[in-house]
């Protein structure tokens, strides 16, 4: 009986293990841990109770202060002095701050800091994002960063495997956050709980790394605990350039594939050539809709950005869409790029003054809204379309508002149109 690609993973990283299956209880090295400002701090006063005089490995740790900085507020502040310090206290070498941060889950591997093969944990349940290079990541609580920071090492129950196919090639306007929210609406938000989605198809083949990246992003959506896709030519070489460009020591890696005879507890197959864009409306990612299915649905704000959709084809995408053309007047629309880089790369493009002129806010790096966080908090009965991964009730604000999830080009459209909109609408 053969492995899953994911199986492969977690056998390599279980020091004497012979042979693993899904159920199993195994303890594994990991090769990189983080956390943020609202989890490490946690793990920090665990890890303090152990009585470590020093972490596992300064340059195998993490910590970056991605969700309330620039601070809102003297709480936040302190939540992020705490990652600061004790930084600076045991050597952690990859702390971002201001400047040259970014939301965790675009800026790790924009900086090369994971690659295919590694086993990682972080302290955020998006964490699934990095599934996207090969590597088998996946959320833990703080008490559980706390151990892995201390010893390298983390506790798994070995997961089945869910195997989503992608078949075809799609249409215009249609991206990976489409593709995964068409998925989820099929399998539920609990239909792949405790397992391992892997993502695969000729359509997957011909994706760009940042749709992979949103669509393992979105895996925990649909209960899993992780998304994995196996590495290919396009993911060398996005790690290569990475790991070049920012001057990482660690160049080595090990790409795993699933075998023929891997085993599966369900293979679900998906025709892409008709999906057409897809929006997800409150209040749970699964109420996956065709955006034709829906009509005259007025919004007060509309949000580009986040670990899903914040990188700089998403932006690219949204620029297209807004040239020479005005946010409605009663609608607030909020760019956010995921990375200082993405930034940077966004400003030299020319998509910053596109979004300006359109009428939009161009922020600093941060999760800002997405988790009712700050920077575009919504009110009672307010609605939103947003390129974030949940919609569930209050997440952007009040209990009483009201969120639609969408990629890039439909929550643009729909910031012009002040309704949810497709590009062709305009």
């Amino acid at each position: 009986m053969g492995y899953t690609v994911g199986e492969k993973i977690l056998l390599a990283h279980a020091p004497g293990a012979k042979s693993i299956a899904p159920g199993d209880f195994i303890m594994a090295k990991v090769d990189f841990c983080f956390g943020n400002d609202i989890t490490a701090p946690i793990a920090i006063q665990e890890f303090k109770k152990l009585g470590k005089k020093k972490v596992f490995n300064q340059k195998r740790i993490a910590l970056i202060p991605d969700h309330f900085l620039p601070a809102k507020d003297m709480r936040s502040a302190n939540q992020a002095a705490v990652l600061k310090k004790f930084a600076k206290e045991y050597g952690i070498v990859n702390y971002f701050e201001i400047g040259e941060m970014g939301v965790e889950h675009a800026l790790l591997p924009e900086r090369g800091l994971i690659l295919p093969g590694d086993l990682v944990v972080g302290a955020d349940s998006h964490t699934c994002t990095h599934g996207a290079l090969g590597a088998f990541t996946t959320g833990v609580g703080s008490t559980d960063l706390a151990y892995a920071m201390a010893t390298g090492q983390c506790w798994f129950k070995v997961p089945e495997t869910i195997k989503l196919v992608f078949k075809g090639r799609t249409r215009k306007w249609v991206c990976g956050k489409d593709l995964i929210l068409h998925a989820i609406g099929d399998l539920g938000v609990a239909g792949a709980r405790y397992k391992s989605l892997e993502i695969t198809g000729d359509t997957i083949d011909q994706l760009p790394m940042d749709d992979r990246f949103t669509m393992c992003n979105m895996a925990i959506e649909a209960g899993a605990k992780n998304g994995i896709i196996c590495a290919d030519k396009t993911t060398e070489s996005y790690v290569k350039k990475a790991v070049r460009k920012y001057k990482q020591q660690r160049k080595a890696y090990k790409v795993y594939k699933s075998d023929e005879d891997a085993v599966y507890a369900d293979v679900r197959e998906y025709n892409t050539s008709k999906l057409e864009p897809v929006v997800a409306s409150p209040h749970l990612p699964s109420n996956a809709l065709p955006i034709s299915e829906l009509k005259n649905i007025k919004i007060n704000q509309a949000v580009i950005g986040s670990c899903t959709n914040g990188r700089i084809s998403d932006l690219k995408q949204a620029a297209a869409v807004l040239k020479n053309r005005k946010v409605d007047p009663n609608t607030r629309l909020i760019i956010i790029p995921a990375t200082q880089a993405i930034y940077k790369e966004a400003v030299q493009e020319g998509y910053a003054e596109t979004f300006i002129k359109a009428g939009a806010v161009f922020c600093t790096p941060s999760c800002g809204p997405c988790l009712g966080g700050h920077m575009g908090i919504l009110s009672e009965g307010e609605v939103a379309i947003a390129t974030t991964n949940r919609n569930f009730v209050g997440r952007m604000g009040h209990p009483k508002s009201f969120v639609y999830l969408s990629n890039p080009a439909i929550a643009a459209a729909s910031a012009v149109k002040g309704k949810v909109a497709h590009p062709a609408d305009l």
